[in-house]
């Protein structure tokens, strides 16, 4: 009796020392657009995971509240901030329902294609596309030299943003194509770690330029 239980109890010891390596995101909260369940969905990449916020009550919209606080923008879900990215420039400048629309859409034909969450599809594309190095010139008297220095996390996750709304719109320009299917091809091909993607070949070009700047 004394060999099965010594048995049994090594049959126990590798299931307690499973550990389940994941990052969570902030500020998880309620379900984004009444589907989509934030509390399963991790970042990859710890610099950037306490600024990436899924929660969402309600429309993603906030009128911008956090526009003049301290660090207002990692209180900001990062699905409104996407959003707001999308009416930059050009033709859907102002039309938030439109992209609203545009997005969501976009996530309900990631989770039918892939059946799987968006929302972690999304947040893979964020890491990425956010760039970890970037350039800023140095003056020393009449001669500007660049030099390569680290982004910050805030500024990772703005440029990765700014860089996935451009390509999803910019994929509509002079083409039949629908913001949906922009939104979808861009954030599909940088979860993958696509270099066709705009945002993905932004941050190959800008990490590029500082490695020859060290």
């Amino acid at each position: 009796m004394s060999d099965e239980a010594e048995v049994e109890v090594e049959e126990e010891e590798p299931a307690e020392e499973k550990v389940i390596n994941e990052t969570p995101i902030a500020g998880i909260g309620t379900l984004v657009f009444n589907k989509w369940d934030a509390t399963t969905v991790s970042c990859e990449d710890p610099g950037i995971a306490p600024y990436i916020n899924l929660k969402t009550v309600g429309v993603p919209h906030t009128g911008g509240r956090h526009a003049n606080a301290w660090f207002g923008k990692s209180k900001l879900s990062i699905v409104e901030r996407f959003i707001n990215g999308l009416m930059r420039t050009g033709k859907y400048t102002g039309k938030k329902i439109t992209a609203t629309k545009a997005f969501e859409a976009a996530l309900d034909r990631i989770a039918e294609r892939d059946d799987t969450n968006p929302l972690q599809v999304f947040v893979d594309a964020l890491a990425n596309s956010a760039p970890m190095e970037e350039i800023t010139r140095i003056k020393f008297g009449a001669v500007s030299q660049p030099k390569a220095v680290d982004s910050a996390p805030m500024r990772r996750i703005d440029v990765a943003i700014r860089h996935l709304a451009t390509g999803s719109t910019q994929a509509t320009r002079k083409s039949t194509r629908t913001l949906t299917q922009g939104i979808v091809t861009e954030i599909s091909k940088a979860a993958n770690g696509d270099v066709t993607s705009y945002a993905i070949g932004k941050r190959e070009e800008v990490e590029r330029i500082a490695a020859s700047a060290r």
